[in-house]
C-alpha cells in the first residue's frame, strides 16, 4: 500500500509536531513519523525553560518568533502547556561573570529583547533570598517556563484535527529518494511525498549522513531532578553564566533542577542520571538558594537530544538532496525554540524562505571551517 503526502516529517518532538500543525492548517498533506511517542525524548523530558535570556545572538531571532507563538498558544493548540510568564533571571558568581552578563545587554538590545541588568545591592534587596557568593543579574521579564510533557502532544493533537496524519511507533529506518520523492517506507506501506523534514534530534545526524551530509552530533543527556513540594518563594526561572545549574519553583511547590549530564545509548533509545552530578547540581542549587538545604529530591530523570560541535542547531535546506530540510541538534536548549521552528519550517516548504536569518545554522558550515 503506498499514499503519497505533499511532506514527510521524521520526528514527534516540539519541532516537528509545530511543523505538522502550521503546515496542515494551510492545506499541506503531512505524515509525521515518531518512532514511540510524539514528545517522547528531548522535547518531553528537559527543563522546561522558555527562555531567550543568554541564547547565542543567531538564535535569538528564532527565540524571538517563537516567544509569539507561545503568547496564542492556547487558540493554536488548546492549551498553554502550563506557560507561566515569570521572568528568567541569569545570575554571575564573580566579577568576570557579571561583565558577561553586562556584554549581553549590547545583544539585547540589537534583537529588541527587553532585559534588564541588577547589580549586586539590588539583586539581593529584590531576591533575598539568594546565597550570597550571587554578585549581580540579568532579568528578562518576558521569559518563563512551561510543562514538557503537554506541548508535543498538544501541537500533535491540533495537527491532527487539522488534517495531519500523526503516525506514532513507527521508527524511521527505511527512507530513500527515488529521483521523484522521498519514499519511507514501514512494514508494508509506503509514504511518499516530494519534500521531508529532518526533526530527529540526535538522530537526525543519521538521517542527515544517509543523504550524504555526515556531521558530527553528539548524545546529550541532562541529569535532571526534581524536589518535594515546599512552601513558594522562588518566582523566576533560574540559571548562571556557564550554565553548570538551572533551577524553577512551580505553583505546587516543586523545585525543577539540574546540573552536568547523565549517561546514554541512543541505540535502544535509553538514558539515566548518575549520581555524581546529581549531587554536585544540589550543592550549586544550595549555594545559589540557601533556603533549599535540607530539601528532599523525589526524582531524577533524563533524554536524549543531540548536541553539536559549535552548541547551535542545523536548520536549513540539504546541501546534497532538493526537498530534504533539516531541523536536529538543539544542544540541550531548542525547547522554548520548537513552536518557532515548526512555523519557520512550514514558510520554508510553502513559500520557499523565512525572514528569519538561518546562514548559522545551515548544515555545511562545518566543512566550511566556521565552527565557533
Amino acid at each position: 500500500m503506498s499514499t503519497t503526502h505533499d511532506v514527510l516529517i521524521l520526528g514527534g518532538g516540539g519541532a516537528g509536531c509545530s511543523a505538522a500543525l502550521h503546515l496542515a492548517r494551510r492545506g499541506a498533506r503531512v505524515a509525521l513519523f515518531e518512532r514511540s511517542l510524539v514528545g517522547s525524548q528531548a522535547s518531553g523530558v528537559n527543563y522546561g525553560g522558555v527562555r531567550q535570556n543568554g541564547r547565542h545572538p543567531a538564535e535569538l531571532p528564532i527565540a524571538r518568533r517563537s516567544r509569539e507563538i507561545w503568547a496564542r498558544l492556547p487558540e493554536l493548540i488548546g492549551t498553554d502547556a502550563e506557560f507561566e510568564v515569570t521572568g528568567h533571571l541569569k545570575l554571575a558568581r564573580s566579577a568576570e561573570e557579571e561583565a558577561e552578563l553586562a556584554a549581553y545587554m549590547a545583544v539585547a538590545r540589537a534583537n529588541d529583547l527587553p532585559l534588564d541588568l541588577i547589580g549586586s545591592n539590588s539583586i539581593h534587596e529584590r531576591y533575598p533570598w539568594l546565597g550570597p557568593r550571587v554578585v549581580a543579574g540579568a532579568l528578562a521579564p518576558e521569559d518563563g517556563a512551561a510543562n514538557p510533557r503537554l506541548l508535543a502532544p498538544a501541537f500533535a493533537h491540533a495537527a491532527r484535527a487539522a488534517g495531519a496524519e500523526i503516525n506514532e511507533h513507527a521508527p524511521v529506518k527505511d527512507i530513500a529518494h527515488d529521483g521523484g520523492a522521498f519514499v519511507l517506507t514501514i512494514g508494508d506501506r509506503a509514504w511518499r511525498a516530494p519534500t521531508a523534514l529532518n526533526c530527529m534530534g540526535y538522530w537526525g545526524g543519521e538521517i542527515a549522513a544517509r543523504f550524504g551530509e555526515a556531521v558530527t552530533v553528539a548524545p546529550l543527556a541532562p541529569n535532571m531532578l526534581v524536589s518535594e513540594p515546599i512552601p513558594y518563594f522562588i518566582e523566576p526561572n533560574m540559571g548562571v553564566v556557564g550554565g553548570d545549574v538551572y533551577l524553577r519553583q512551580i505553583r505546587r511547590g516543586n523545585v525543577i533542577f539540574g546540573g552536568g549530564r547523565g549517561v546514554s545509548d541512543p541505540a535502544i533509545p535509553w538514558g539515566r542520571p548518575l549520581p555524581e552530578p546529581t549531587l554536585a547540581a544540589m550543592a550549586r542549587a544550595i549555594e545559589l538558594v540557601p533556603r533549599l538545604a535540607g530539601v528532599q529530591v523525589i526524582r531524577s530523570w533524563t533524554g536524549i537530544d543531540g548536541d553539536m560541535p559549535d552548541g547551535l542547531p542545523v536548520i536549513g535546506p540539504s546541501r546534497t538532496t532538493p526537498g530534504l530540510i533539516h531541523a536536529f541538534g538543539f544542544s540541550g536548549h531548542g525547547f522554548m525554540l520548537g513552536p518557532g521552528i515548526g512555523a519557520i519550517l512550514a514558510e520554508l516548504v510553502l513559500d520557499g524562505g523565512t525572514d528569519v536569518p538561518l546562514d548559522p545554522f545551515r548544515i555545511d558550515r562545518f566543512a566550511l571551517g566556521s565552527v565557533r
